[in-house]
């Protein structure tokens, strides 16, 4: 008896553990999105800054190969 209620505990804990752990249901759409149009990505603030680093990393790898292959020759 106590196997055949270990069993079926056990198969109601797979069972409807599943649901106990669901994600909740997404919000309802809204009628208007905070910005228009709708991506709301800003590109500048980010992309700008990247280029600028790699520029500056670009500069100072030629600048550093320059420097050895001076010393030499």
């Amino acid at each position: 008896m106590k196997q055949l209620a270990f069993i079926l505990v056990l198969f109601f804990v797979v069972v409807y553990g599943q649901t106990a752990f669901a994600a909740a249901p997404p919000p309802p759409p809204s009628v208007n999105p905070p910005c228009w149009p709708p991506p709301c990505i800003p590109i500048d603030g980010g992309i700008s800054a990247l280029i600028i680093a790699g520029a500056a990393y670009g500069a100072k790898k030629l600048y550093d190969k320059k420097k050895k292959d001076s010393t030499i020759a």
